[in-house]
């Protein structure tokens, strides 16, 4: 039996609905991974899978992903006050968080509001300001469009999309990504409320920054990753070469390794 599916599931009240979740479990310290937009938490998969024998590793579907609630039309999503309101309500005691994307934005907001956080890990997050006004109809209006052209694919098709795409994932990492386009609701895209540069200029633990090539569709710019080093004085950033915005799927070896440096460094359990 793989051991996924050992796993333990369940969902947590947070307001206006439920978040899901999946977990290791153990008596071992919690490591909470929240994914990047139309993914959901068993994306995670494979990482989780190379993590669980020292950690409790918690990956959690995001609001408007996976089992997690839908969306009102009238409802903005804040993926910082879901992530603080789970952690609560899970009754997590400090705990190492990571996130990929937009996740990552989310882990960077909590934790510059919640000093308790032990470690942070951000996988390629998008270093950009806030949208307001005509500029987020727009990417509200794109991200419906774009939801929609893959939620018209089968499953099946959907595999095959992301393998001619994505031709260095792991097979492991493509058949969630493929459930998770079905499950994502089109008006899931989150609102952040403040900027890249004061969350991590406020996250007073060790935080790792792993970036991918922006020539290979990486999210963070050179002037960005310099930027965000001189705000963060506790901020280790690493460039991993062969990967763009999916940094665990596409060089996993290499962020792995980083991964196990940036903790290990850290004197964790």
């Amino acid at each position: 039996m793989s051991p996924a599916r050992s796993w333990q599931s369940g969902e947590v009240a947070v307001a206006r609905g439920r978040l899901a979740w999946h977990r290791t479990g153990g008596a071992k310290p919690p490591l909470v991974l929240v994914h990047g937009l139309t993914d959901n938490g068993l994306c995670w998969s494979r990482l989780a899978l190379a993590l669980a024998g020292r950690f409790d590793v918690i990956m959690l579907d995001a609001r408007g992903h996976g089992a997690s609630t839908r969306v009102p039309d009238d409802e903005a999503v804040d993926p910082v006050q879901d992530l603080a309101e789970t952690v609560a309500g899970l009754g997590l005691p400090r705990a190492i968080f990571a996130g990929h994307s937009v996740g990552a934005r989310a882990v960077a907001g909590f934790a510059a509001q919640h000093p308790d956080a032990e470690l942070v890990m951000l996988e390629d997050p998008p270093l950009l300001q806030p949208l307001t006004g005509e500029q987020l109809d727009l990417r509200r209006t794109q991200f419906r469009a774009h939801v929609a052209e893959l939620q018209a694919e089968s499953e099946a098709q959907l595999v095959a999309r992301c393998a001619r795409q994505s031709p260095g994932w792991h097979d492991r990492d493509i058949p969630d990504w493929a459930i998770a386009k079905h499950q994502v609701d089109p008006r899931a895209l989150p609102e952040f409320h403040t900027c890249w540069q004061d969350d991590l200029a406020k996250i007073a633990v060790p935080t790792l920054l792993i970036a991918g090539d922006p020539a290979l569709g990486s999210m963070v710019g050179n002037r960005e990753l310099a930027e965000a080093g001189a705000l963060a004085p506790r901020l280790r950033s690493i460039r991993i070469s062969g990967a763009g915005h999916n940094v665990r799927r596409e060089n996993f070896e290499a962020y792995l390794a980083a991964m196990w440096q940036f903790i290990d460094a850290n004197e964790m359990p």
